[in-house]
């Protein structure tokens, strides 16, 4: 397989495994069509999940790497770590400041509630931006290392792009089911839950066409999108899920998806 993989050229194999990644967040958000009723205890449940799995996306699959990456940089290691972090939330406060003025009507008519419009169109976003640096990392991979032909290096960046394929499976899930539960319909759900995955393909052949240029700046971008996630589950994911008085049941569902996306991430490298 790997050396049938080896007969494209970097871009096309960094096109083809985040091709993979987007399809698992879509299977991922497909799991709305699998819900039936609109229990609120349920759905609340599945906020609070969607919450913690971004929590330990952020650290696992952001800043981690993005600290590892700047260690041997000319800056201290945890300063693009805060720059890109603190940027990222500074960048959703803005959104969320900005929100009441754009016609998120024309997208979101289905969804009455005003708070819930707004957390959905937050929510949406910041999974989305969290999207751009793994495509990024996948096409980096590619680019840097197994245009070089060696079976190791080629391999690694397959698993890269299988292992964050994985992750995006409950990421996928993480965005359809909160959105559901604010109203939207099954298919619209779905579409907006695939579509956080769509931006990979085209973030990975931008890193692998220009790798040299993307590769220094990647650990502000990874921190950029923890920064903007964070702020979006303080702000809207953990009080979206206690407004309905399932307070308990949300913080453990909290915790498990934190475990769930935490397990993923270490046990995938």
């Amino acid at each position: 397989m790997l050396e049938a993989f080896k007969e494209f050229s970097p871009v096309m194999q960094a096109l083809f495994g985040t091709l993979f990644t987007w399809g698992m967040t879509a299977l991922g958000a497909a799991l709305v069509f699998f819900v039936k009723g609109t229990n609120q205890k349920f759905l609340d449940s599945m906020l609070a999940f969607a919450g913690g799995v971004m929590i330990a996306a952020s650290y696992w699959s952001l800043l981690a790497p993005a600290i590892e990456m700047s260690s041997e940089g000319s800056v201290p290691s945890w300063v693009p770590a805060v720059v890109g972090f603190l940027l990222g939330g500074v960048l959703l406060l803005f959104i969320d400041l900005m929100l009441p003025a754009l016609n998120t009507d024309k997208y979101l008519h289905d969804i009455k509630d005003n708070r819930a419009k707004k957390r959905t169109a937050l929510l949406v976003f910041s999974m989305t931006l969290h999207n751009i640096p793994e495509g990024l990392a996948v096409g980096v991979a590619f680019g840097a290392l197994a245009s070089n032909g060696t079976e190791a290096t080629l391999a690694g960046a397959m698993a890269l792009a299988l292992g964050i394929g994985i992750q995006n499976f409950p990421e996928g899930t993480a965005v359809s089911m909160p959105l559901h539960r604010d109203g939207m319909g099954k298919k619209k759900s779905f579409m907006f839950g695939q579509f956080s995955g769509m931006v990979e393909p085209i973030a990975a052949v931008i890193g692998a066409v220009a790798v040299i240029v993307i590769e220094p700046i990647l650990p502000y971008a990874l921190s950029f999108a923890a920064g903007a996630m964070i702020f979006v589950v303080a702000k809207e994911i953990i009080p979206g899920s206690h407004e309905k008085g399932n307070v308990n049941l949300a913080s453990i569902s909290l915790m498990l998806g934190f475990a769930v996306m935490m397990t993923l991430d270490v046990a995938l490298g």
